[in-house]
C-alpha cells in the first residue's frame, strides 16, 4: 500500500510535468507569491499507518495490516527569511489498523480492529531550494502533538471484553520532501512524509499477564503521509 501511495504522488507529479510546467522557456506563474509575509492554503491527502511494537521478552511480533486513511486540513505559512518558513499544518486524519496478536488461539479474540481519528497539530520548517521555473522542491520537517478520537482511553474495559485501548495525547516528529509546482492561478505542492511517534501510545489491560499486552514494552504509531496542498 505504501507503495501504491508513493506511486500515486510521483503520477501526479509527471501529469504535471507534462503539462509545461518543465518545458524550456515556461511562462513564470505567481512570480511574487513566495515573497508574502504570510499565507493560507488547504490540503487533502492519504496515509498509510502501522505501529513498532517493542516486548519485555523475546515473542513472535504482533502482526500489524495497513489500511489506506484520508487526511484533510488548513495550512498556515509564516516566511522567515528566503527559503526557510514556518509552517503550521492543522489537520484530521482517519486510519485503520488490524492488529492479531500471536499465542490466542481463538481467531475472533486475536484480532483487533484499531480504528483511529486524530485531530494533528504540526508545527514545520521548510527548507526550499532555488526556484527554477514554475518549480521548487523542498524538505520539511518537525514536530507535532495529536489527539485520538478513538483512543478508549475512559473505558474501564479492556481486551477482555473487546476493547483496546490507547493513550488520548501522542508526541510524532516527522520528515519529507515535496515539490512547489507553480500553476496560473494558484501554487499546488505535493509532498510526501515520514511520521513517527515519540511516546508509547497502548494503555495496558487491567490484568498484568494479559495475552494482548502484558508483554508488550511499547507501542509507537510509524507510517506516512502524501498530501495535496493547494495555496
Amino acid at each position: 500500500m505504501k507503495k501504491s501511495l508513493i506511486l500515486l504522488l510521483l503520477t501526479t507529479t509527471i501529469s504535471f510535468a507534462q503539462g509545461g510546467l518543465f518545458g524550456k522557456d515556461p511562462i513564470i506563474n505567481l512570480e511574487n507569491f513566495d515573497k508574502q509575509k504570510v499565507h493560507w492554503g488547504y490540503f487533502l491527502g492519504f496515509n498509510s499507518l502501522d505501529f513498532k511494537f517493542d516486548y519485555l521478552q523475546p515473542a513472535e511480533d504482533v502482526s500489524t495490516q495497513t489500511t489506506i486513511g484520508f487526511n484533510v486540513g488548513l495550512v498556515g505559512n509564516l516566511r522567515i527569511i528566503d527559503h526557510v518558513d514556518l509552517r503550521f499544518e492543522p489537520g484530521l486524519y482517519i486510519t485503520q489498523r488490524n492488529l492479531t496478536f500471536p499465542g490466542i488461539d481463538n481467531p475472533v479474540d486475536a484480532l483487533r480492529e484499531v480504528k483511529s481519528t486524530y485531530i494533528y497539530f504540526p508545527l514545520l520548517l521548510k527548507f526550499s531550494a532555488k526556484r527554477a521555473g514554475n518549480i521548487r522542491p523542498y524538505l520539511v520537517g518537525g514536530l507535532s502533538t495529536a489527539l485520538n478520537l478513538g483512543s478508549n482511553s475512559q473505558a474501564p474495559d479492556d481486551n477482555f471484553n473487546d476493547r483496546f485501548r490507547m493513550k488520548k495525547w501522542s508526541n510524532f516528529y516527522e520528515v519529507g520532501f515535496g515539490i512547489d509546482l507553480y500553476l496560473e492561478y494558484f501554487k499546488f505542492s505535493p509532498s510526501i512524509r515520514g511520521v513517527f511517534s515519540m511516546n508509547d501510545e497502548l494503555i495496558r489491560d487491567n490484568t498484568p499477564d494479559s495475552p494482548w499486552t502484558g508483554n508488550v514494552q511499547s507501542m509507537k504509531t510509524r507510517g506516512i503521509f502524501i498530501n495535496f496542498t493547494f495555496h
